[in-house]
């Protein structure tokens, strides 16, 4: 029998190292200038198109970091302000709910299962935001590329605040965000079309496989 083991399985070797995403790196390079810088609770960022070039990154990877920071509670998107600074969490905000469950102890699955139900729930809100107008501002394609993190900030916009936001920030810290590619522009542009449209079991439905579409 061959005795041969694979790299990090019987040998003993440890798997492969998981290196930092782009927006995760950027998300920290933010929360250091911040600190460096002193800003104070209310105090904006520079623009995204001004910040994205400083930074020599596109505004996509950008706006996944700021969503990261916002989900951090460093700081909180403000339609029209930007990026706006917010209190520094404690070290252990957001690592256990209300009844003391651990989400870090929880698999991948089971966070993905959880807040694809929580934002099912926040996408049937949002299309039945009595204000059609502003579905329609919020969603309706500017001929670019649809990317998460700018897509899912506005449907919680719609939504409004609330128990399922809280609890989409809460999980969301634990998880992935996933990342630009053309099979979940697909996806997003399916659900900012049912929000538009109104349809709240269509949005909901729309959610589902979002979450998959990391790399």
């Amino acid at each position: 029998m061959n005795s041969t083991s694979s790299p990090g399985s019987r040998s003993g070797l440890p798997g492969r190292l998981k290196r930092p995403r782009l927006y995760e790196q950027l998300a920290e390079h933010i929360s250091n200038f911040i600190e460096a810088q002193g800003l104070s609770p209310g105090d904006r960022l520079p623009p995204e198109r001004s910040l994205a070039a400083e930074l020599g990154v596109s505004r996509a990877s950008l706006a996944q970091a700021l969503v990261a920071l916002e989900i951090r509670g460093r700081v909180e998107i403000q339609h029209g302000n930007g990026a706006v600074i917010r209190e520094a969490p404690t070290p252990e905000a957001g690592r256990s709910t209300a009844s003391g469950v651990r989400l870090q102890d929880r698999t991948v699955d089971e966070l993905t299962a959880a807040r694809e139900a929580i934002m099912a729930g926040l996408a049937r809100a949002a299309a039945s935001n009595p204000n059609a107008a502003l579905r329609v501002a919020m969603l309706t394609d500017d001929g670019t590329a649809r990317n998460f993190a700018e897509t899912w900030r506005c449907v919680r916009h719609l939504a409004g605040g609330g128990l399922l936001a809280d609890l989409d920030d809460t999980i969301a810290q634990q998880a992935d965000v996933p990342e630009s590619s053309a099979r979940l522009s697909a996806r997003l542009d399916q659900l900012a079309h049912r929000i538009i449209d109104g349809d709240q079991s269509g949005a909901a439905d729309a959610v589902a496989g979002i979450l998959s579409e990391t790399v």
